[in-house]
């Protein structure tokens, strides 16, 4: 049905509030990367109006850190911009500091807690391969 495909991917061990927050942080970041993505606002029955959602669903993965390592690696390789969300921003409590924090560290040697992408569904696939449906 689409041509792209929305992926998250959580590290495997995080809390399910880490979870949650990385999941919500990641896809904004691919919302405000691709505006087109988000569909009409949503009104219900006695006109109320709501916020408008994704049109694209998105596949929510799991993997260990070193298969999210790979996957950065991957990202990185072909070119595909992505959201990412490194362990240490969650000692952060806003935006400024989390770029902060981010932009010290070295790539190479970060600790990807989540990695997400809206790329070809081909692409997305490769990129993503080792990880698993999200529990």
């Amino acid at each position: 049905m689409f041509d792209t495909k929305v992926a998250l991917v959580l590290r495997n061990d995080l809390e399910a509030w880490q979870s949650l927050n990385v999941t919500a942080f990641l896809m904004s970041g691919i919302v405000a990367q691709t505006p087109d993505i988000i569909g009409e606002p949503y009104i219900d029955a006695k006109q109320n109006i709501y916020n408008p959602l994704s049109r694209q669903p998105a596949i929510v993965l799991a993997a260990d850190q070193a298969t999210l390592s790979k996957i950065h690696r991957r990202v990185l390789d072909r070119g595909v911009r992505a959201s990412a969300y490194i362990e240490e921003m969650f000692a952060t409590g806003h935006d400024a500091a989390n770029r902060e924090v981010f932009a010290a560290v070295d790539p190479e040697q970060a600790k990807f807690v989540g990695i997400g992408i809206h790329a070809d569904k081909r692409i997305v696939d490769k990129i993503t391969k080792g990880a698993k449906m999200h529990p």
